[in-house]
């Protein structure tokens, strides 16, 4: 039997296109890029240990609001109770710090079939992106987790940015627009997560600047997930409210900031 070659690794060149070419989409999508006073802040090793517990944070976060998503519009209560306890130890650890974090990553499962509303035709569809994602940032938390234990950061509780509340605060009140407004918010998030990963990267410890540049290979389609959702949803042009929305990121993203995270503003 002839043996096969082993495949080659990228060279600095490929990788630095194909980061290129996942970030191009994503970039046209956002209405700015992240400042470069945000950056400068970001490179600063004194805030390395904030950095990474709100993004730890975030990752649960997206997470909760794909299985808030998926309870509130897809699925039976049987199947909404399995999701709550799904999360219920990521939450306890981050929320009540209860629980060994080495623990988690035996967690990263659903056990049990989600049952779809049969009145709501797009259910399938969003219980089968949402719960992929909620796996996937699952398993970012944890392995940030990891990372930050290996540079010696211990977790603690943190407070919230202002960023997603100044996001889904100009959601719409009533349905489906409601429902359509949460997409495209999830949509902003994921995306401008993406585009700090790339900006992060260049400017950290190797092994950290490795695993952002994995975690922007692995969700830059999320934000598309979420618009194809809304859009099929919506039967309709959402344009719009993807520009409606996109003004109100810009202005989250571009104005004076007190607060330093991973999606904060400019610092004041």
């Amino acid at each position: 039997m002839t043996a096969v070659a082993p495949k080659p690794e990228p060279t600095e060149t490929q990788s630095a296109r194909e980061i290129e070419r996942l970030l191009q989409p994503i970039n046209e999508f956002l209405q700015c890029r992240t400042p470069g006073a945000w950056l400068e802040q970001a490179k600063k090793p004194e805030n390395l240990p904030v950095l990474l517990r709100d993004h730890m944070v975030c990752e649960l976060k997206a997470a909760q609001s794909a299985m808030l998503l998926i309870r509130r519009y897809a699925v039976d209560e049987e199947s909404g109770n399995a999701l709550l306890a799904w999360l219920k130890p990521y939450e306890d650890y981050t929320y009540r710090l209860v629980g060994n974090w080495r623990e988690l990553g035996k967690h990263n499962k659903l056990n049990k079939r989600m049952v779809p509303k049969s009145e709501r035709p797009y259910s399938q569809e969003l219980i089968d992106k949402m719960v992929l994602l909620i796996k996937e940032e699952l398993h970012h938390f944890y392995q940030v987790l990891e990372i930050a234990q290996e540079l010696g950061i211990e977790y603690d509780k943190l407070t919230s940015s202002r960023y997603a509340r100044g996001l889904l605060t100009h959601v719409r009140t009533y349905e489906p627009a409601a429902l359509i407004d949460k997409l495209i918010c999830g949509a902003y998030i994921e995306a401008r997560s993406c585009e700090r990963f790339a900006a992060i990267a260049p400017h950290v410890d190797e092994r950290l600047g490795q695993f952002y540049i994995s975690l922007l290979r692995s969700e830059a389609r999320h934000y598309q997930d979420y618009l194809t959702l809304a859009e099929q949803i919506a039967g309709d042009d959402i344009s719009d409210r993807i520009a409606f929305f996109g003004e109100i990121e810009r202005d989250l993203i571009e104005s004076p900031d007190p607060d330093f995270k991973f999606h904060s503003g400019l610092p004041a």
